[in-house]
């Protein structure tokens, strides 16, 4: 972090100057230290972002280090952030969520720009990847940034070997389309001792939209834009794989959990499982690169951003600035990464080099593999889109299990989130 700001967020306070010194640099005759005062900085987090050992480790104890003023604290409460303003609540110094989910509270003068706070603090988001901040300014009309993002979602191929082993079937390999990956899957979908074993899966439809950055509605226009071709060609990759013989679509049940447990799952297309892996030690799985189209090779799930929102309404504005400067420093970025097993936002490949390299149960997988994948540009959600997404993911199941064709899918669902449109809008 640089001096300027380091000096600022210190509260040290120059009392007095000489003239100028050698070099014309002015020569600082005394200073006294500031004390500051003891202060709580109130975290709310709309899902579970952080765990209880990760908000310790990645904030509440290096903040301590750094600022022995701060105590950073997360709100218990099952209180909606919305819940706590009605009540006059004013104590949620920062917002944790997805930042897709910073569109539900953009009516509510919650935000501010971080921005000219940066160039006034000399906090230094040229560190971040341009397209991760991209998907942020792009929520507000204003294209204010109104959050920092300090993981990423990523996405993997994650396979079975005992069972690619058991029906003598090369594993997965990195750079894959989806072609690639269903043809895999058709050679590992077995019926052995009475278990249904099944080739390919994953945890929803938002696994095959994402890497095309699909979204059902143009957040500005209200446009549905479910009825066109790049949704045509989800619904067709969807149809291949949930229509090879015993791995039709089941709904029963966690995916996951049947990938980590019941084990009858040869390759699960998912996010982050690395944590939830290392809770299964006797699972002999290995991670390949995700499954890629061929019109965006090496991309996998758009970005899926993991954010800190100040809050505007805080006093405690310097404070806020020091809490971002400990989050986003080089040390807890890198501990994230490597302990975490979470993806900084960083542009310095440091931070991806070092993933999960203090997780011995990671050791010699094929980590390096899911990397080569880029993230896909991220759309504005709709403040329409999560009720418009039953009517897409119903209309998914009904054209991979065979009840309708696609054109006629896409046709209903598009009439489905129009109405839904028309009916809010006139509540």
């Amino acid at each position: 972090m640089n001096r300027a700001l380091a000096s600022l967020l210190l509260g040290t306070t120059v009392i007095a100057f000489a003239g100028c010194a050698k070099g014309g640099e002015t020569e600082i005759l005394a200073i006294e230290e500031k004390p500051l005062t003891p202060v709580t900085i109130r975290f709310h987090q709309h899902g579970g972002y952080f765990t209880e050992q990760d908000f310790d480790e990645l904030i509440v104890q290096p903040v301590k280090k750094k600022y022995p003023h701060i105590t950073a604290e997360m709100d218990k409460s099952t209180v909606d952030l919305t819940e706590h303003l009605a009540k006059g609540d004013t104590t949620i110094d920062f917002l944790v969520t997805y930042h897709g989910q910073l569109t539900s509270y953009l009516d509510m003068g919650v935000y501010l720009d971080i921005a000219p706070l940066a160039k006034q603090y000399k906090f230094d988001l040229s560190r971040f990847e341009p397209g991760a901040l991209d998907a942020i300014t792009a929520i507000p009309d204003n294209k204010e940034l109104i959050a920092l993002p300090y993981a990423n979602n990523l996405n993997a191929l994650y396979y079975n070997k005992d069972l690619f082993d058991k029906f003598g079937v090369p594993y997965p390999k990195d750079g894959m389309f989806w072609e690639d990956a269903i043809e895999l899957a058709k050679k590992v979908t077995r019926m052995e001792d009475s278990i249904q074993y099944r080739g390919l899966d994953s945890d929803g439809l938002g696994r095959y939209l994402f890497p095309l950055s699909l979204n059902h509605i143009n957040a500005k226009t209200d446009e549905v834009i479910v009825n066109s071709d790049p949704y045509k060609r989800v619904m067709e990759i969807g149809r291949q794989i949930y229509t090879i013989p015993g791995n039709e679509y089941n709904e029963a049940g966690d995916t996951i959990t049947r990938f980590l447990k019941d084990r009858n799952i040869a390759m699960l297309a998912t996010i982050n499982l690395f944590l939830r892996l290392r809770e299964v030690p006797d699972l002999n799985w290995d991670v390949a690169q995700y499954p890629s189209y061929k019109e965006r090779p090496n991309t996998y799930g758009q970005y899926d951003l993991h954010i800190v929102a100040p809050m505007a309404y805080s006093k405690k504005r310097e404070d806020q600035m020091r809490v971002m400067e400990v989050l986003f420093s080089d040390e807890v970025q890198m501990t994230m990464s490597r302990k975490s097993a979470k993806q900084p936002v960083m542009k310095d490949p440091k931070f991806k080099q070092m993933f999960a390299q203090d997780l011995p149960e990671l050791k010699g997988k094929n980590i390096a593999g899911v990397f080569k994948s880029n993230s896909a540009p991220a759309p504005v959600n709709s403040i329409y889109y999560y009720k418009a997404s039953k009517f897409v993911s119903d209309e998914f199941v009904n054209v991979v299990s065979n009840n309708k064709d696609i054109n006629s899918s896409l046709r209903d669902a598009e009439e489905q989130i129009k109405l839904l449109i028309k009916t809010e809008k006139g509540k």
